[in-house]
């Protein structure tokens, strides 16, 4: 709108803008992954772009990380803020801190204001994990940091670029504090050129529309989202559903910590208080504001429309309550490394106050946490090596079907573990299992949990170490109507003579040549009661090896021989 027209966009012109965005937002994507230097970017894909009005109102995102994209407003806000005008063509924006939207020290978030006609017409913005920002360990997210300045360098909104030329002091300034340069300059270097792409994308819809018709395709979008959201909001009867659970430990201490929602809905309105949580953890399994706010968009989104391409509109009907300096809404210097096991639970919490209320489209209780450990040291030629990768694991049952198996856990989204073949290929391990963790099991119910997995790693050189942080290692996916709960998770690491030990949040382990590192990922919750599953699912179970007679006979009452 300029002075006192309004520009209103034909319904052609506004497909063919947003095809656009997401042309682009995709076409960031794929320059991401395949000119990345580390393999936890371009295998697993633990990265994700995104376009914003010149306001920091995103517009437009790729499928990737899921509680990256939920950040990206909140980043974008906290460098405009920071910068005011203090931005000209050509500078690109560098942040990664977790107190100004983000999430932690290793995911770098590179942003450009794109210009044209010498103003700013949007934004565009790619946040990557890189595998070394510095810190007390490789990898930089020691399980057991008690402060922020133990997890690595912090540069919360540098010009990484200026006048599209590179800042030397702050390329210095990096590949002097993190142990992997090379592969930290290279992923930088990748993400440049995404934003760089979407620059260009940007300019060829400007040139064609110009800004007015641009700036109000985004305003349609954006208010097409809201009325949407509201709708379907709108549809749910009104009241207060409250969920509780137990984060099992914070990585200092194995002391549960108790947390809780209330979700209201009132009219086309939805809000998530987070009041009563307990307040930032010593351990790093705090999350900022920036995440929590993310944390719960992503049920938001899957609430009022799950299938819809995401934009800032969809959570304008959105509020989320939670005090200052809570283990949702960390402050400097609360440590927040492994800030996604805490952000899962805040999902988690929100999913399972609606799962009762809409069981068409919400599940009972999955393995939560990513499971992540980092295993590191030297290969054969003597260079430094670290290896990260997410893990799967069983998701809960819903009301019409079993849960999944091998999923990925709710923070991550679009991402991968690694094929075998890579693993092998860069790094001094040989992956001697990968299976369903049918031992462990799940949760019975009518519709029974989905099962996680079983992964062996053998370490095959001498002088490495691994450290871990798994959340649900004592408290199990939760069931929902009488449906039991799922199972837990572990780590294990079995030493070349057999002994084996268990871990679940474990700052450092000493590796031999020969040991086996063994992550256990837990199943789902089950829904229903198991007595109520049909004898044919059951029998089926049984052959497929899911379950053993004697579970069958137990948990279902099933016996060989009955009738469906």
């Amino acid at each position: 709108m300029r002075g006192r027209f309004v520009i209103v966009v034909d319904p052609v012109t506004q497909e063919i803008i947003e095809g656009k965005l997401a042309a682009t937002v995709d076409e960031m994507g794929v320059v991401m992954a395949r000119t990345s230097m580390s393999p936890v970017i371009y295998e697993v894909l633990d990265f994700a772009c995104g376009l914003l009005t010149r306001d920091g109102e995103l517009v437009a995102q790729m499928n990737g990380i899921t509680l990256f994209t939920g950040t990206f407003g909140t980043q974008v806000k906290s460098l405009i803020a920071l910068y005011g005008d203090d931005l000209e063509d050509g500078d690109i924006l560098l942040t990664n801190d977790p107190y100004s939207g983000g999430t932690h020290a290793c995911d770098f978030a590179i942003v450009k204001p794109i210009f044209f006609g010498g103003r700013i017409l949007a934004y565009a913005i790619n946040v990557a994990h890189y595998l070394d920002v510095g810190g007390s360990v490789p990898g930089s997210l020691a399980p057991n940091a008690t402060s922020v300045f133990q997890e690595g360098l912090r540069l919360p909104g540098v010009k990484v670029v200026r006048s599209d030329r590179f800042s030397g002091e702050v390329l210095r300034i990096i590949r002097e504090n993190v142990r992997l340069p090379e592969v930290a300059i290279g992923d930088l270097t990748a993400q440049v050129a995404t934003v760089r792409v979407a620059a260009r994308r940007m300019a060829e819809l400007a040139h064609k529309y110009g800004t007015d018709v641009i700036e109000a395709a985004f305003n349609h979008l954006l208010s097409v989202s809201e009325k949407q959201a509201r709708a379907a909001i709108a549809a749910l009867p009104d009241g207060t559903y409250e969920a509780e659970d137990i984060i099992d430990g914070d990585g200092v201490t194995t002391d549960p910590i108790s947390v809780k929602v209330a979700v209201t809905i009132a009219g086309d309105r939805l809000t998530a208080d987070f009041t009563g949580c307990p307040p930032a953890v010593a351990g790093p399994i705090n999350c900022a504001a920036g995440a929590l706010q993310s944390a719960v968009r992503t049920i938001f989104k899957a609430l009022v429309a799950p299938q819809a391409p995401s934009n800032e509109g969809w959570f304008r009907p959105l509020s989320v309550i939670a005090p200052k300096g809570s283990v949702f809404t960390a402050e400097k210097p609360s440590p927040t490394g492994w800030y996604y096991e805490g952000s899962v639970h805040a999902s988690e919490l929100v999913w399972k106050a609606l799962a009762k209320l809409m069981p068409e489209r919400f599940s009972a209780g999955s393995y939560t946490s990513l499971c992540v450990v980092y295993v590191s040291g030297k290969d054969e030629a003597g260079q430094p090596f670290i290896h990260i990768e997410p893990q799967h694991g069983g998701w809960g049952a819903s009301r019409d079907g079993d849960g999944a198996n091998a999923l990925i856990a709710l923070t991550d989204g679009d991402t991968y573990n690694y094929s075998v073949e890579v693993i092998e290929a860069r790094f001094p391990l040989l992956v001697r299992r990968y299976g369903l963790n049918v031992e462990g099991g799940s949760g019975a119910g009518r519709r029974r949990g989905g099962f996680g997995v079983i992964r062996d790693y053998e370490v095959l050189g001498d002088g490495a170490s691994a450290y871990c942080s798994f959340g649900r290692t004592d408290t199990p996916p939760w069931g929902i109507e009488g449906g039991k709960p799922g199972s837990v998770n572990l780590l294990q690491v079995e030493e070349n003579g057999g002994k084996v030990h268990d871990f679940g949040r474990e700052p450092h382990i000493e590796l031999k040549r020969g040991d086996l590192v063994r992550i256990i990922t837990g199943g789902g919750g089950g829904w229903g009661d198991p007595r109520a599953r049909e004898r044919e699912q059951v029998r089926r179970d049984v052959e497929d090896g899911y379950i053993t007679s004697e579970m069958a006979r137990s948990l279902y009452g099933y016996e060989e021989g009955m009738a469906s």
